[in-house]
């Protein structure tokens, strides 16, 4: 876990937290990128490279922010 943490730990939580705001929800009309990719991984549709790359590119900020949180939590505990 310490290896996670010193990946993690250099990111502040207000650059996560733009990072997903801006290019987690780009393009914002008509629904975000990420929402349209994981609808179609629900429905079994995600099979061409780039919206599986796509799918990445928007969902790591998130993933990040995620880990930053998670790792915050169980460090205070």
């Amino acid at each position: 876990m310490t290896a996670l943490r010193r990946i993690i730990d250099p990111f502040p939580l207000i650059v996560l937290v733009v990072l997903c705001l801006t290019l987690g929800l780009a393009p914002f009309t008509p629904e975000p990128q990420l929402w349209e990719k994981l609808k179609m991984l629900m429905s079994g549709e995600l099979v061409c490279v780039f919206d599986v790359f796509n799918l990445a590119l928007h969902g790591a900020p998130w993933g990040l922010l995620i880990l930053k949180l998670t790792l915050g939590r169980t460090s205070a505990d």
